[in-house]
C-alpha cells in the first residue's frame, strides 16, 4: 500500500511505503521507506494521506534493491597475537558504504 507522507526531515509530501509502526503516548509514528526519494523517514500520523490514483500510477523514481549473494566483511584486529583478518560482520561498515556511493 502506497501512502503520501510529508517529511519533516525533507520538507516536502512523498510517496511512501509503511514499514512499521511505533505508538506513542498521544500519537502513532510510521517507519517509511520513501519511494522517490530511497530513504527511509519517521512520519507522525497527522502526516500520512491516501494518493489520488493519478498520483500512484506515476512509476517510481527509486527501488529497493541488494547486491547479490554479497556479504558485509570487516577486519578483526587482535592486538594480543598483533593480527589482522578479514572476517564476516553483521552490518556494512559505515568505510564500505561510502567506498560504493562514491562507485555510484
Amino acid at each position: 500500500q502506497v501512502y503520501v507522507v510529508f517529511s519533516e526531515e525533507l520538507q516536502s509530501w512523498y510517496r511512501a511505503v509503511v514499514q512499521s509502526v511505533q505508538r506513542h503516548k498521544d500519537y502513532y509514528q510510521f517507519r517509511c521507506f520513501l519511494v522517490d526519494y530511497a530513504k527511509y523517514s519517521l512520519v507522525e500520523s497527522k502526516n500520512i494521506r491516501i494518493p489520488v490514483k493519478k498520483f500512484t500510477d506515476i512509476p517510481y523514481r527509486a527501488k529497493k534493491c541488494s547486491l547479490y549473494c554479497t556479504k558485509p566483511v570487516t577486519l578483526h584486529l587482535d592486538f594480543c597475537e598483533d593480527t589482522a583478518k578479514i572476517g564476516p560482520a553483521k552490518r556494512w561498515d559505515t568505510a564500505a558504504i561510502q567506498h560504493f556511493q562514491n562507485l555510484l
